[in-house]
């Protein structure tokens, strides 16, 4: 036995202390890893020049973890006033909040390539057929064919053809809204005016609407297509994390082959709809009507069709029924504002009749009234993110590397001290006040360039008609003048509104 007492070392000890060594060096080399990465993030790397927190500048954890509480619009707002109109806010993004930076990043821009749209929007696609849209499409020359091809559709021309169709669910809402809100408890103006706008988009869309408006509670569509826009934030930080995104799929996979399936299943409803209104014969102006007259020289298939009218009633109804409630509510908590409204609109016209698109347009408080709603709560809480072209680019001023991811924040800019006086005061009259200094193109609510909400047209014919309509007939009373809108409110992809809940009174007018 005297072998024991010549070093040796039994092989079990050996494979320890190497399984240790390893482990520890392993171990060492990822720390290495993470202090370089974090020293680089911080000093070297082409944004470290850019103010921001700089846990921001070091991990996406700090946005992944702003997105999925909620309030990330009003996080934003914060870091923007502490840090400027330039954030860094994760290691490779950097949000604006000037007029400037919209027209850099999303307009056309003579000598420039194209801020193209990245991954965030690959969640937009059809999961059918891998279809796109309008919005989820990513390729500049075909954004531009679908543009072409959708453009007659919600042409101002368009928009008059359509206005009996979008009237008929107006005054349908108008006239619930006074039978509902009669009572003691009153009735909610953001379920109502969000259930109007579903039918006047299901009915521009699919030749018919939701009913909606029939129910007072949220359509089952309704549901559905915003639980699906809720995944968006989770879909958002797993593009941000990839490696984690690929343990969740494993883990969570049940859950998430449960949301694709309904994703999939509310996509071919969609489908299923839009190909009953195209056998349809009828001679109804409806948002398919010319789209199927140029059908043939345009080579457009039912599931385009279906795509694009699926994006149509998300981007198209929710929107609009955040920017009418939010105004509303902003009305009431502004006795004065809602003063001069009610003036204008009640002494514009004699009958309920009269009130239309083409006789709104004059009224300029109305317009101020609707923009100065979209600048304090903007229908699309979230930044519309573009990745910088090769070579690089400035925006604002500062050069940003290619691959970088920027955008203009709207709710940063929005409540911007540099763009705006007492920007938390709602105050119409910034719109047509001739010697404001107000910095007015830093709302943007339907973006610009190439890429603009191609609805404007239709939004605007909603928003004017409706709200005039209501301030015309109806005087209002908030149930809870408590209510803090701001407070109440969360992002979950769109806006998750509060209940807005409103008594009614009719001034004794006719709604003929």
């Amino acid at each position: 036995m005297g072998f024991l007492n010549k070093g040796y070392v039994p092989l079990q000890a050996m494979d320890t202390d190497w399984i240790w060594t390893g482990s520890l060096i392993l171990f060492l080399l990822l720390i290495g890893r993470s202090v370089f990465q974090i020293v680089y993030n911080l000093y070297f790397h082409p944004l470290s020049k850019i103010p921001g927190p700089w846990f921001s500048a070091v991990s996406n954890a700090p946005y992944c973890w702003w997105l999925l509480g909620g309030r990330q619009p009003y996080k934003m707002v914060g870091l923007h006033n502490k840090y400027g109109n330039t954030v860094r806010i994760a290691p490779n993004e950097v949000s604006f909040s000037t007029a400037q930076s919209w027209k850099d990043i999303y307009a056309h821009r003579p000598g420039h390539q194209v801020f193209v749209k990245g991954s965030f929007y690959d969640g937009g696609a059809f999961s059918v057929d891998g279809v796109r849209s309008i919005i989820s499409e990513t390729r500049p020359e075909v954004h531009k064919d679908m543009r072409t091809q959708l453009s007659s559709a919600f042409s101002e021309r368009a928009v008059v053809e359509q206005e009996e169709l979008v009237a008929r669910s107006v005054d349908k809402c108008i006239r619930l809204i006074g039978i509902r809100g009669s009572t003691e408890n009153g009735v909610d103006l953001s379920l109502i005016l969000e259930s109007m706008t579903f039918d006047v988009t299901g009915d521009l869309a699919f030749g018919d609407t939701f009913g909606a408006l029939d129910s007072d509670t949220r359509h089952p569509w309704i549901t559905k297509t915003m639980e699906g826009l809720s995944l968006a934030p989770f879909i958002d930080l797993l593009n941000h994390y990839p490696t984690v995104a690929r343990v969740i799929r494993i883990v969570l996979h049940r859950q998430i082959l449960k949301a694709q399936t309904n994703i999939k299943a509310n996509e071919e409803l969609c489908f299923e709809t839009v190909r009953r209104r195209i056998l349809k014969d009828t001679t109804r102006k409806d948002f398919l009507t010319r789209i199927l007259e140029d059908r043939d020289k345009k080579a457009i298939s039912d599931r385009q069709i279906a795509a694009h009218a699926s994006d149509f009633i998300i981007a198209g109804s929710d929107t609009t029924a955040t920017s009418l409630t939010a105004t509303v509510y902003f009305l009431q908590k502004n006795p004065s504002s809602l003063a001069r409204l009610v003036a204008e609109v009640r002494s514009a016209f004699s009958t309920y009749s009269e009130i239309t698109n083409s006789s709104t347009m004059p009224l300029d408080y109305l317009r101020a009234v609707t923009l100065e709603g979209m600048r304090v709560f903007p229908p699309v809480p979230f930044a519309l993110p573009r990745d910088v072209p090769k070579g690089g680019d400035t925006v604002d001023g500062h050069f940003v590397p290619e691959g970088t991811v920027v955008y203009t924040n709207p709710v940063a800019a929005g409540f911007s001290p540099s763009n705006f006086k007492d920007p938390w005061s709602f105050r119409p009259e910034r719109w047509i006040d001739p010697d404001s200094t107000d910095s007015l193109d830093s709302i943007q609510p339907w973006s610009l360039g190439p890429r603009g909400c191609i609805g404007r047209p239709l939004a605007w014919l909603e928003l004017r008609t409706t709200l005039a309509k209501l301030i015309w007939v109806y005087d209002l009373e908030i149930v809870d003048p408590d209510l803090d809108w701001h407070a109440e409110a969360r992002m979950v992809s769109l806006w998750k509104k509060p209940s807005l809940m409103v008594r009614t009174r009719n001034r004794g007018v006719s709604l003929e």
